[in-house]
């Protein structure tokens, strides 16, 4: 009798037959425009590369799809006297790309800047020159960098509580379980990609914090087991690995994400818009790494009354940014209640900070503030 053949799937194999034509996709791209580029050199024309202008003028924000999408406005950067340093660059750069993907070799955006230095006239004089051609290039080909073979310097974010990660040993292909509920006083570090990780959970929210310090006090007082949740710190404007894992698990585990941070303009319009709809700088890959379905925990505007916090005055930087957010932001343009609440701030003439709370006692946070949170999630800020 013949044997029956196996249905088993095998992940390391799904995972390498993607990665090898994600590989050459990309390889493609790279290849049909320096091919363009040559042609026209060798036609006595200007080459020229055509990149979408990658600002909040140039996206628009439709609820229904939940993130900032490109507009057509484009940039074009012809071959000139004025234009070709960096017209160099961006082929050097391409072609630094090429050689990773090639290799299935990384580089950080760090090490990239260095190795322009053997690019004679065309190197970096500093990092951000480099940041910004590595990000043309990005937008150009409309794939993430990791997908270049470029990697960032920040890790993504720490993960604790009730959430077992499922990885794999690069060697051996051996599945690799981690319980985010068994670090101690430590926590699980979210890699720099996370496309071949798997989940399981039990767990009935995710809390996304801002802060280190809000983020080890709920930690230490094990907050993720007494409400069953997945407590993630952001460290700031959360890195595209973060934003991607609590996007996965708001997704495949259909989890509501609620996001925790100081009360200012900063972490309304930076941080929350960023992990929720994207960003413009980012625009073409904001359908990858944004959040559409988290809501706004605090602390609020309205926090600052009622839990009647210590608060700093704002500065110039605050209220320009709040006003530009108003003004220009089609995230807060659309829903009227951040424009309120931005306004009411701006009125208040104050900010505040998460750890504000410990006025009140250091874990007032966990038996007064986020209790009462939680009982009103639909009052939460979109």
């Amino acid at each position: 009798m013949a044997k029956k053949r196996s249905t088993t799937r095998n992940p390391r194999s799904t995972r390498d037959r993607c990665k090898k034509a994600q590989a050459t996709a990309v390889l493609a791209q790279i290849d049909r425009e320096a091919r363009d580029v040559e042609r026209k050199i060798l036609a006595h024309e200007k080459p020229s590369m055509k990149f979408p202008i990658r600002s909040l003028s140039n996206v628009t924000y439709r609820p229904a799809r939940g993130f900032f999408q490109l507009l057509r406005k484009k940039k074009e950067r012809t071959l000139t006297v004025g234009t070709v340093k960096t017209f160099a660059q961006t082929l050097r750069m391409m072609a630094l790309s090429k050689q990773l993907v090639e290799s299935d070799d990384i580089a950080t955006k760090r090490e990239a800047y260095y190795v322009s230095k053997n690019w004679d006239d065309a190197r970096f004089k500093e990092q951000p020159e480099s940041d910004a051609v590595m990000e043309d290039v990005e937008a150009l080909f409309e794939v993430n960098r990791e997908q270049l073979g470029f990697i960032p310097e920040e890790k993504g974010g720490d993960v604790a509580g009730e959430l077992v990660v499922i990885d794999h040993d690069r060697e051996t292909g051996e599945e690799l379980r981690i319980d985010c509920t068994r670090f101690g006083s430590g926590a699980y570090s979210i890699p720099i990609s996370v496309e071949d990780l798997r989940f399981e959970t039990n767990a009935k929210f995710v809390l996304a914090i801002e802060t280190a310090g809000m983020f080890q006090r709920l930690v230490k007082h094990t907050y993720w087991r007494s409400a069953n949740c997945i407590l993630i710190s952001l460290g700031g404007v959360p890195t595209r690995a973060c934003r991607r894992f609590i996007r996965r698990l708001s997704d495949e585990r259909r989890l509501p994400v609620y996001v925790f941070v100081d009360g200012d303009p900063y972490g309304y319009s930076n941080i929350y818009r960023t992990l929720k709809v994207g960003s413009g700088n980012a625009a073409h890959i904001n359908e990858y790494f944004c959040v559409p379905k988290a809501r706004f925990l605090g602390v609020t505007p309205e926090d600052i009354i009622e839990y009647d916090l210590p608060t700093h005055p704002l500065k110039e930087v605050d209220i320009k940014r709040a006003k530009d957010a108003i003004k220009n932001d089609p995230f807060i343009q659309h829903h009227a209640a951040w424009r309120k609440a931005l306004e009411k701030q701006i009125k208040m003439g104050v900010r505040v900070e998460q750890q504000a709370l410990a006025k009140h006692g250091l874990n007032y946070v966990i038996d007064e503030y986020l209790p009462r949170k939680m009982a009103n999630t639909r009052a939460f800020l979109p």
